[in-house]
């Protein structure tokens, strides 16, 4: 199956990690050959890809967002939880998972955090959830090409990580409060954060070795998903340092 990837830095990416075939790239006509573009030129000629000027009006017709360039690829190539294991090179497993988020633009971002701080592969599950699209390859800046995502059912991906011995911490506001260099963010981790609406689903609640929660000390409740999950994140990171 075939699908345009739009915007700069989201085909650069895709050129660089080379996980995708990439049937051609599309080239606004007027666009100026500089900057990301000229990379994209210059690894499309290397890997022997066919470029073509097009009508800026035509790139507008995919998305109005192309930012100039478009490049036609095969389907995003979905990884599984045991080849993410697999390739955590003898480090202590770190590993995202997402309990049926909805939107594109946080799940985006989550994954371009999650690349930036070195989490070996993202889990999500099987259905009712955000896949990698097109959009969420753009919101990640083109981490998603970087990063392993595998489709699983949530339960049986928790039980899978932990007989392989890593603890796995829900993000959730009915948890207890998270502290400042928590021990439950270091070593082997996988840390579950909810959907946009409803947070945790009672089944992935259940399965978590421990539920916490972000400490908050201003008028609102909570934050935004993506939000909240890059900030623990990056504790996990600091923490597992």
């Amino acid at each position: 199956m075939k699908e345009f990837i739009y915007s700069r830095n989201a085909v650069y990416e895709t050129l660089i990690a080379k996980r995708r075939q990439i049937f051609s790239i599309e080239i606004a006509e007027g666009a100026q050959e500089k900057g990301k573009l000229s990379e994209i030129l210059t690894l499309a000629q290397k890997q022997k890809i066919k470029v073509q000027r097009a009508p800026r009006a035509r790139l507008d017709k995919i998305h109005q967002n192309h930012q100039g360039v478009i490049a036609e690829v095969s389907s995003y190539p979905y990884s599984d939880v045991v080849e993410i294991l697999e390739q955590t090179q003898g480090e202590a497993p770190f590993i995202l998972i997402l309990d049926s988020l909805q939107d594109p633009q946080n799940f985006g971002t989550l994954i371009r955090t999650a690349e930036a701080v070195g989490v070996h592969g993202i889990i999500i599950p099987l259905a009712r959830s955000v896949e990698v699209t097109p959009a969420v390859v753009n919101a990640s800046s083109g981490a998603s090409e970087h990063m392993r995502i595998a489709q699983s059912n949530l339960a049986q991906a928790i039980e899978a990580l932990k007989s392989n011995d890593v603890w796995v911490v829900g993000l959730d506001q009915a948890g207890a409060e998270l502290e400042a260099n928590s021990r439950h963010l270091k070593g082997a981790l996988g840390l579950v954060v909810g959907s946009e609406g409803e947070g945790l689903h009672e089944l992935t609640k259940k399965k978590c070795d421990i539920v916490l929660k972000l400490p908050m000390r201003g008028k609102i409740e909570s934050l935004n998903a993506a939000v909240a999950g890059s900030v623990a994140l990056y504790l996990a990171h600091l923490a597992r340092r």
